[in-house]
């Protein structure tokens, strides 16, 4: 069939059409993927995505995020740091990271106070933090703790020999309170029979006073207290649990008795392996599970400590943070000579809890918005002061329990994704059948072939 010359045209236009509309497809397909990027986790939790938890507070941080990430050229950690970042980048665009080489890029490392491998610096709004663990729920509290608006506050009681929250003094905190400035928590003290307590009081400090607090005073903690406040109470050992300077019915509206005498540990092999020669300097190795101790791997050390004690039901939910060990005691005499444990003496036996948490809920409550109020009272103040801020892991305890307090509960609770396809749960009937497939069946299926490839080379 011959074609005329008229219709061979049309089909080259059509050709030349197709071809111009092809490639212009293909053209804006290619434009849509650089602009546009669509992703979809299709794995078992969703467990390559971050949780909605952490979209929403991305969401409402409007200014830009810088992370830092600093690390050797590793091209294995590289992408693994990638990786876990671009879920962050995906959900917002002015979230930027930076894998940095710090033994390279010196000056900027040294700008961040960076000292180790490792670390992450996470910046918003002027305001840093450094991080050590890439974890969701590690990077989404230090986001949150970066995004607040506000300055948070520690105000210290101040007129009663309490210690100070500056000063370079051994026995003060200037060195904790530094740590806490440069993450935008301002500490401050203050004299109740000056003036009431500032409006903004995130936190209120009251650091082992030696003097009495009067009446007058103690109805402002109390109404700090009562109006949803939160609270860090360390108080030091003394001669009688009955003497805590006027704060005797602070400690019976938390429910809590301080314990007579000071908690010794006369483990002599442990305080050679620790470098202590006093037995009243107890380590603190183990801590019970809470948000406070969950990044916390090494010991604590608190120097004069007395006990804790909850008493009684209350609304209040205790946790025993850190306590000492089981071989420790309360000694009621003076620490001279042998110490040796005596109940009838009134010694009491450890372990002893030296950090307690307490916590209750203030849902309905019409004098605050917060959905929970949070105490921290420990038996020793000289952990956290400048002579032991830096042995062992006291500053970090320290600065996770200023965290936990002036979170409340805007702070994430990030949930963990798990992977429910990582795990074979097999009952003992399932492991009967595969043991017998195993070393029963299998090897007797190999054992017969190879008899019957014998024999049938045998026949020939």
């Amino acid at each position: 069939m011959k074609t005329s010359k008229a219709i061979r045209l049309q089909l080259q236009i059509q050709k030349i059409i197709f071809t111009i509309l092809l490639l212009s497809v293909v053209g804006l397909l290619a434009w849509a993927s650089q602009k546009y990027s669509m992703q979809y986790d299709w794995t078992a939790g969703q467990r390559n995505t971050i949780t909605q938890s952490s979209i929403d507070l991305l969401q409402k941080m409007n200014d830009p995020v810088l992370v830092n990430v600093y690390i050797q050229d590793d091209a294995t950690i590289k992408t693994a740091v990638e990786e876990i970042l671009s879920r962050y980048k995906r959900e917002k665009n002015n979230f930027n990271f930076k894998i940095i080489n710090p033994d390279i890029d010196i000056e900027l490392a040294q700008l961040d106070k960076v000292t180790r491998y490792g670390q992450i610096v996470i910046k918003y709004q002027g305001r840093s933090e450094i991080i050590s663990s890439l974890s969701e729920g590690t990077i989404s509290s230090a986001l949150q703790r970066l995004s607040y608006s506000n300055d948070r506050s520690l105000v210290f009681i101040d007129g009663h020999g309490e210690r100070k929250p500056s000063g370079d003094e051994n026995a003060n905190y200037s060195q904790f309170t530094a740590k806490l400035a440069a993450k935008g928590i301002v500490s401050s003290s203050h004299h109740l029979l000056k003036a009431v307590l500032p409006d903004n009081t995130n936190i209120l400090v009251i650091a082992s006073p030696t003097k009495l607090i009067l009446k007058g005073e103690l109805q402002h903690i109390k109404k700090h207290i009562e109006q949803g406040g939160n609270l860090l109470w360390m108080m030091d050992p003394e001669s009688s649990s009955n003497k805590l300077y006027g704060l005797n019915k602070l400690a019976q509206l938390l429910n809590i008795k301080f314990t007579d005498g000071i908690i010794v540990d006369n483990n002599i092999n442990l305080r050679k392996t620790l470098g202590i020669q006093n037995p009243a300097m107890i380590p603190v190795l183990d801590y019970h599970s809470h948000a406070i101790t969950k990044n916390i791997d090494y010991n604590t050390l608190f120097p004069i400590s007395r006990g804790i004690e909850v008493t009684g039901d209350s609304e209040w939910q205790s946790t025993v943070i850190a306590q000492s060990l089981a071989q420790s005691w309360s000694e009621s005499k003076d620490l001279t000579g042998d110490l040796v444990f005596d109940s009838k003496s009134g010694d009491i036996a450890g372990p002893l809890a030296i950090v307690v948490a307490l916590e209750r809920t203030l849902s309905g409550t019409e004098t605050t918005e917060k959905a929970s109020q949070r105490i921290i009272i420990t038996g020793d103040s000289d952990f956290l002061s400048n002579s032991y801020i830096g042995v062992g892991a006291n500053l970090t305890l320290g600065l996770n329990i200023i965290d936990w307090l002036s979170g409340d509960d805007d702070l994430i609770a990030i949930e963990t994704k798990s992977a429910p396809d990582t795990k074979l749960q097999l009952d003992d009937t399932e492991l009967i059948i595969i043991g017998f497939g195993f070393f029963i069946v299998l090897p007797a299926i190999l054992l017969l072939t190879g008899m019957i490839i014998w024999f049938r080379r045998r026949k020939r």
